[in-house]
């Protein structure tokens, strides 16, 4: 009798690039276009919550020439923060602090070729947004954590592509595993076959392997999906759901900091950690970072997960108690 395997293969048509092999075409990318995607539809989402009165106070009411300034600075911040969070934090050659005008270089340094902006980090995005944010609410005298709620809102939908982005790219992949839906990701790390572990770990999967082989691919967890479906749609659906009941002004950044937070934190657990970083805590001093041996072996992402929680948790209780001392 034939078992299916319990595992899919990444599919074959699917490129980092738009039109492969085209001449000048071939330099777009999906992850480029994910990205418009989800400007495209923050965007639409901020449009919907004006005219739903949310951005209003009893003194102006908010216009689309408003919102589109107010998305277009947020996301410039958002891209520069990005950007240069992932240089410097991400990357642990120096190369970025010896040579900090390689950050926006677009171009590989030794082949000289065309790569874009390979690298952005989420948590450097969140900075630089934040900052944009408040940088043109105090410019044009606009209540800041009103419209950051708005923007929260917003946010989540959006970054639904550009997860859908990573997984086109074929990047972000999580650690290994045995669960039906696992994919063999055609770039990720291969295994000596000639290890015991490996064997029996790819004849758990059902994997066929020809004689010979000398590494093989195992199945990973689509952990880019994990968090297109619950850091982007999920968390998107709570805070729409809250968006005409919080109690005030600032209450839905700190649910959506303390939210993405705590979503992040649970699916870094499946995420392979960067090669390079490895863990920040390990608790059994293990190195193996394609699989979780411990609760307690602590990523960077997670680190910074933590830190949002801390804050988002901040964020509510500071202005809890100064919206109760003003109603006083």
């Amino acid at each position: 009798m034939t078992f299916a395997p319990l595992y899919i293969n990444f599919p074959k048509w699917i490129h980092p690039e738009i039109f492969p092999g085209v001449p000048v075409l071939g330099l777009l990318r999906w992850y480029g276009l994910m990205y418009i995607f989800a400007f495209a539809t923050a965007y639409l989402v901020l449009k919907r919550e004006r005219k739903e009165g949310l951005l209003d106070t009893t003194e102006q009411k908010a216009t689309e020439d408003d919102i589109f300034s107010f998305i277009t600075f947020g996301i410039i911040f958002l891209l520069l923060g990005a950007r240069i969070f992932s240089t410097l934090v991400y990357d642990t050659s120096g190369l970025y602090w010896k040579k900090p005008w390689l950050i926006f270089w677009p171009f590989d340094t030794e082949t000289k070729q065309f790569t874009g902006l390979a690298g952005m980090s989420y948590h450097g995005g969140f900075i630089g947004g934040l900052i944009g944010m408040i940088i043109w609410c105090v410019t044009h005298k606009r209540p800041v954590w009103k419209w950051i709620d708005a923007m929260v809102v917003a946010i989540p939908l959006g970054y639904t592509f550009g997860r859908l982005g990573n997984f086109m790219n074929g990047e972000l992949y999580g650690r290994i595993t045995t669960v039906p839906w696992g994919i063999v990701f055609p770039r990720a790390e291969r295994f000596s076959y000639s290890i015991n572990w490996v064997q029996d770990f790819a004849a758990t999967c059902g994997m066929t392997v020809a004689e010979g082989t000398k590494l093989v691919n195992l199945p990973r967890h689509p952990s880019q999906l994990y968090e297109a479906l619950f850091e982007g749609l999920l968390l998107w659906t709570v805070l729409w759901t809250l968006r005409k009941h919080k109690p005030f002004d600032g209450f839905l950044a700190g649910c959506y900091t303390i939210g993405y937070g705590l979503v992040r934190f649970v699916i870094e657990y499946f995420r392979e950690p960067d090669a390079d970083l490895g863990y920040r805590i390990s608790r059994d001093g293990s190195d193996a970072i394609y699989i979780n041996t411990s609760l307690l072996n602590i990523s960077t992402g997670q680190i910074l997960c933590f830190l949002m929680i801390l804050g988002g948790i901040g964020i509510i209780t500071t202005l809890a108690i100064l919206n109760r001392k003003k109603a006083k």
